[in-house]
């Protein structure tokens, strides 16, 4: 996209949740496959790549999934502010966004999850190493025939996050735009432009 956009903040904030929504639907979308930034037992920052199951603008909120045998898991619950950050190079926008996180794990939002998922994805949960096990080999994958109906559910989580704050940066030659969106404890939203 050469030509510069000429947005409102208004139109700015719909297309970015119109972005992620796509993200979350759409498996071809460069908005499907955000960044998550936790922080390590140690204080570090670590990033991983995670799969948007979900996005709701009206309620703000964004949903990923995670394996509770994970060093992702136990990185999410010890600081529940979390930051999501995707690029697409080919509208050269980045989407950044943050907020509080909540972890579900064996209750009917993580049921709600884990039902919507297909059989493929919830393979994952089954294997018999959790991510970031030591293993002597990569194993193979598990496979649905070797597996029994609702295995892996005990290691599933679903992860939302509240967002609080997104920023929009959308690269053009003719001039990068950059805006802020910030929502207070009572849901009041403020938004501004922002030297890119």
């Amino acid at each position: 996209m050469s030509k510069k956009l000429q947005l409102d903040l208004d139109s700015v904030l719909a297309e970015a949740w119109r972005l992620v929504q796509l993200g979350a639907t759409d498996r071809n979308s460069a908005f499907h496959l955000p960044t998550v930034a936790t922080v390590t037992r140690d204080g570090m920052p670590n990033l991983r790549t995670v799969v948007l199951r979900g996005a709701d603008p009206d309620r703000r909120s964004l949903r990923f999934h995670t394996d509770r045998r994970s060093a992702k898991f136990e990185e999410l619950g010890q600081i529940s502010q979390y930051a999501l950050h995707v690029y697409d190079p080919a509208i050269q926008t980045q989407i950044r966004l943050s907020g509080t996180g909540e972890i579900h794990h064996d209750d009917i939002e993580a049921k709600s999850a884990w039902d919507g998922s297909a059989a493929m994805s919830r393979l994952c949960y089954a294997a018999p190493d959790g991510p970031g096990a030591v293993v002597p080999a990569p194993p193979a994958a598990p496979r649905l025939e070797d597996v029994a109906e609702g295995a892996g559910y005990e290691n599933f989580c679903a992860v939302i996050l509240h967002v609080d704050r997104l920023e929009w940066l959308h690269l053009a030659a003719s001039g990068h735009q950059r805006a802020r969106f910030v929502w207070d404890a009572s849901g009041n939203r403020s938004g501004e432009w922002l030297a890119p």
